[in-house]
């Protein structure tokens, strides 16, 4: 089933002409956990990742159980405080997507990579957890975007959460032409 919702939104995405501009320099993934997910092995995800090809978004393997372990890490931890909360996907970061969230009544939170303490940073895998942690502490709840402005060598993203892949894919295409109304919007005189 979880493989069949990765599917069907990577149609939606791939339909939009917009997405491009949500693709990260590090691309993207969209994750899908099955109900009571405990491991990497119990996501499904996209194995190379969601790229940009001749200005479209692409895909260019099918979903698999564990293709994803930085995307599946976050939907594991989001469900640990949310069982239902169990898809998600990276965009790149833009100030206006994160306005554009907020003006939508999505709840938005945020970490910064710089405080991770030295102890975390050096374990494989820990900076995740300990970001959403920290997301859910800023917010008091958990988010619907949780972003962080990057380090040094790490590229700021967002990460929009959702209970199924599907939807997080339709509220994804929707950020993109939000997005591209406002820039367009910017260019009127």
């Amino acid at each position: 089933m979880e493989i069949i919702h990765v599917q069907k939104a990577l149609v939606i995405l791939q339909n939009s002409e917009l997405m491009v501009d949500l693709i990260p320099e590090v691309r993207s993934n969209l994750v899908m956990a099955r109900e009571n997910a405990q491991t990497i092995e119990d996501v499904v995800g996209v194995p190379g990742r969601i790229t940009t090809v001749n200005g479209r978004v692409r895909a260019f393997l099918k979903p698999e159980w564990g293709a994803s372990s930085h995307m599946a890490r976050m939907v594991l931890e989001i469900m640990k405080y949310d069982p239902e909360r169990r898809s998600a996907i990276n965009l790149r970061y833009d100030p206006d997507i994160i306005k554009i969230c907020e003006k939508l009544g999505l709840k938005v939170s945020f970490y910064n990579r710089a405080d991770e303490p030295e102890d975390l940073r050096k374990v494989e895998g820990k900076t995740i957890s300990w970001g959403v942690e920290q997301a859910i502490k800023n917010l008091g709840e958990i988010p619907d975007v949780i972003y962080h402005l990057g380090d040094w060598g790490k590229e700021p993203i967002i990460a929009l959460i959702g209970n199924d892949a599907i939807d997080v894919a339709k509220m994804a295409v929707c950020l993109a032409e939000l997005l591209n109304n406002k820039k367009k919007m910017e260019k009127v005189p």
